[in-house]
């Protein structure tokens, strides 16, 4: 590797996203170069908020009453399983196997919808460490929450906050970057576990402030309330 470019694997390198010969090199190289220590320094204490970013949600504690739910609406007669002394009918049979088929169906349904949150998480989370391992990015502190606005020479930016408590079922955060007095929706999320990573939608003009609302599930176009978080770039 050319002696340059392995200054570019810090981020990776934070990731864990090297392979085992890169791996070496760069921690060969961290030995010798100051620039990359500092550099990986400054990503730890991100890498640790983001680390616990999206805990992976528990089974749903009324999963068992929205399958037999479901069954009994596809067939009025099915009942909670339990042991029996007697081989079922076929149509015993026939009503017990649409109550798996339909519980393996919602169940999938769910299972489905919390991957997706996840991986879209974890994009998230990965996007926003890549801002911090960019050069000249800046840091701004928050009022309201703990955490950082990042923010690149090109106007990228991520929020990290941690202790955040989920937003409501029917509410989402939503956050804005406000210039000459302007809002401008730039992202939503539910907050919620050891800490929140967004990758803002929007870049984030110098001297601009970015602000974070609690709005209806699906966002609004203009902030309803007054802001729960506001970090300020002038």
């Amino acid at each position: 590797m050319e002696a340059d470019g392995i200054h570019e694997l810090t981020a990776a390198y934070a990731l864990d996203a090297l392979d085992p010969s890169d791996e070496h090199d760069y921690e060969e190289h961290l030995r010798h170069c100051p620039r990359c220590r500092e550099e990986l320094a400054s990503l730890q204490a991100a890498a640790t908020a983001l680390a616990y970013g999206v805990e992976t949600p528990e089974p749903l504690p009324r999963l068992r009453e929205r399958i037999l739910a479901e069954a009994r609406a596809e067939r009025p007669n099915v009942v909670p399983f339990r042991r029996r002394l007697i081989v079922p009918s076929l149509a015993a049979a026939a009503a017990a196997a649409a109550a798996v088929a339909i519980g393996l169906g919602v169940w999938g349904s769910s299972l489905s919808g919390s991957l997706d949150e996840e991986r879209s998480a974890r994009a998230a989370r990965e996007e926003v460490l890549a801002l911090f391992a960019q050069e000249g990015v800046s840091q701004f502190p928050l009022s309201g929450a703990d955490g950082t606005l990042v923010v690149a020479p090109g106007g990228q930016a991520g929020l990290v906050l941690t202790g955040l408590r989920a937003a409501p079922e029917d509410k989402t955060y939503e956050v804005w970057v406000i210039e000459g007095g302007t809002p401008k929706p730039a992202g939503l999320f539910q907050g919620g576990g050891a800490s929140s990573a967004v990758a803002l939608t929007r870049p984030v003009p110098e001297g601009a402030t970015v602000a974070v609302t609690l709005e209806p599930a699906g966002g609004a176009e203009a902030p309803s309330g007054e802001p729960l978080v506001v970090a300020p770039t002038a």
